[in-house]
């Protein structure tokens, strides 16, 4: 996150804003881009207003774009309840969104947000969703997050990387895409030969077995368009087992992440360009 706005210089690789360095630049490419980082850098002891006045000066704006831009940003992340009050008294959900409104206050045509959901409860991690999904409409998002429900819910496009190296890159739906035909099948049945006959199924590729309460449980892995659950009940009634669970599970974005950052992949240092063309929200983990 650091390289891609400028305050950490790359070893290898570089980062390009429409086609062009960010070093050629870096005033203009810091200009042009907002960062809410992990750590949110806050003022307890300010009021919300105080903060996002310093933020301004500290960005050199002009009175006009002040004024305007405190007041965009204050609308955007829904802050008026607490416009007035110290931070030091806002919530973590709140606080999030001071972030935010002092990372787009100078209207970036990028915001860059790294783990923006970290420590909030589920109601705040559902406010900062809907949040990023408006500001998206707007600008281009760039989210880093390792909580694959987070880029499901709100990204259209995401980069997968793996020991620093692209390891994958396009829409949730193509990433699944990549997976048709794989599935887990839970099975808990009680009998015998449950273990040897479900993993000799056509199509099975491997299989997990554990013991629970007298009764075993198999996860089946699979690689077949075929739904195996009829067969698999059909198995159950032919050798009379006790069959106690039988469920099916599609393949996730969780592992799709897991099967792609499991392998070593890729070289070192790679080249990433941001464009604000498009806005979008696009997640990378």
């Amino acid at each position: 996150m650091r390289m891609i706005t400028g305050t950490l210089q790359p070893d290898k690789g570089e980062v390009l804003f429409d086609g062009t360095p960010i070093t050629e630049d870096l005033t203009e490419a810091k200009r042009r881009v907002g960062y809410l980082p992990e750590a949110n850098p806050l003022y307890d002891e300010m009021l919300v207003a105080d903060y996002l006045q310093h933020v301004a000066d500290l960005r050199g704006l002009s009175l006009d774009d002040t004024r305007m831009g405190i007041a965009s940003a204050v609308e955007e992340t829904a802050l008026a309840t607490v416009f007035y009050r110290p931070v030091g008294e806002c919530s973590k959900g709140y606080r999030q969104r001071i972030g935010l409104a002092a990372a787009i206050l100078h209207r970036p045509e990028v915001l860059i947000l790294d783990e923006p959901t970290e420590g909030l409860d589920p109601n705040q991690r559902v406010e900062i969703r809907r949040l990023m999904g408006n500001l998206g409409k707007e600008r281009t998002v760039l989210l880093s997050t390792h909580v694959m429900q987070e880029v499901e819910a709100t990204c259209s496009r995401l980069v997968i990387l793996s020991r620093g190296a692209l390891a994958a890159i396009g829409s949730v739906q193509d990433l699944l895409a990549n997976q048709s035909g794989k599935a887990r099948y839970i099975v808990e049945a009680q009998g015998a030969g449950v273990t040897e006959t479900l993993s000799g199924l056509s199509g099975v590729s491997g299989h997990t077995v554990e013991e629970v309460e007298g009764r075993v449980r198999v996860v089946l892995e699979a690689i077949t368009e075929e739904d195996l659950r009829p067969k698999i009940f059909s198995v159950a009634r032919d050798n009379n087992w006790m069959l106690w669970e039988l469920h099916r599970e599609r393949a996730s974005l969780e592992q799709v992440f897991r099967d792609l950052t499991s392998e070593d992949l890729g070289e070192e240092g790679s080249q990433l360009e941001l464009s604000p063309e498009d806005p979008e929200i696009e997640g990378g983990s």
